[in-house]
């Protein structure tokens, strides 16, 4: 009778041994994964818009999260200006103005932007970010351009781009030049200091007014951050095209620092 009540304590402590190292196992794994999750870039997209609006920003917010999950960085989508502030700004390291139009900020919260790119947050502009804060000289510098126009009747028109960058990594899988659909933006007020990695050739449609160096895509360091931007994304469909969207990866990485 004692050999019996002595094997069942024996088996019992073996039992809860393994329990305790089953358990041990699956804290340390969640703990991991909680690791993991956490170390996970965090982009912010804003899309508040106070002028027009493109239909298009529906389809761009679902395809960065796309492109978010096929390249490990979460994407969280706001049209909320109240957002702008140093406790919620600091939790991303990259912030996307898609397609916002006009005034969007208020002073407050531009000082609040200012201060995140100058401790080294990211910002990345799609098509109509650069008609956004005409009256904030700061972010005229940091998109890099402002809207100047667009050839009208249609809007939308097939171009041609001359890739004059392609160690970029938003170019590197384009050819010299890159026929597409899209609204070609005019630019004024354009930073000397951007890196231009894409001109569109004013030869291949009608309405451009920038000349033989008109850029539509560009990068640079600025204030203490980085800086992308491209000029596509007008239109649903160009969020749908396979080279665009290795674009818009690129450009991602560049201001994710990968």
């Amino acid at each position: 009778m004692k050999f019996i009540v002595n094997s069942v304590f024996v088996i019992s402590c073996a039992l809860l041994f393994v329990a305790c190292g089953t358990t041990k196992k699956k804290n340390q794994e969640e703990n991991q994964a909680m690791e993991v999750k956490q170390k996970v870039d965090q982009v912010l997209v804003f899309t508040k818009t106070a002028g027009w609006r493109h239909k298009s920003i529906e389809k761009g917010v679902e395809t960065l999260k796309e492109l978010g999950a096929e390249n490990s960085f979460q994407v969280f989508q706001t049209e909320d200006s109240l957002d702008f502030n140093s406790t919620n700004l600091n939790k991303y390291k990259l912030v996307v103005f898609l397609n916002t139009t006009l005034n969007i900020l208020d002073e407050k919260q531009q000082g609040v932007f200012e201060k995140y790119i100058q401790s080294g947050g990211s910002f990345m502009g799609i098509h109509a970010a650069c008609d956004t804060e005409y009256e904030w000289p700061w972010f005229g510098k940091l998109v890099g351009a402002y809207f100047n126009g667009h050839p009208n009747n249609p809007n939308v028109r097939d171009a041609v781009i001359n890739v004059v960058d392609k160690k970029h990594p938003a170019t590197m899988h384009l050819n010299d030049t890159w026929a597409r659909t899209d609204e070609w933006y005019n630019y004024k007020e354009i930073n000397p200091d951007i890196h231009v990695i894409m001109e569109l050739d004013e030869n291949s449609y009608e309405g451009g007014t920038n000349g033989d160096n008109h850029p539509i895509a560009w990068y640079h360091e600025f204030d203490g951050g980085r800086s992308f931007y491209t000029g596509g994304g007008h239109t649903k469909e160009t969020f749908d095209e396979p080279d665009f969207r290795k674009h818009l990866v690129g450009g991602l990485l560049y201001c994710l620092r990968r």
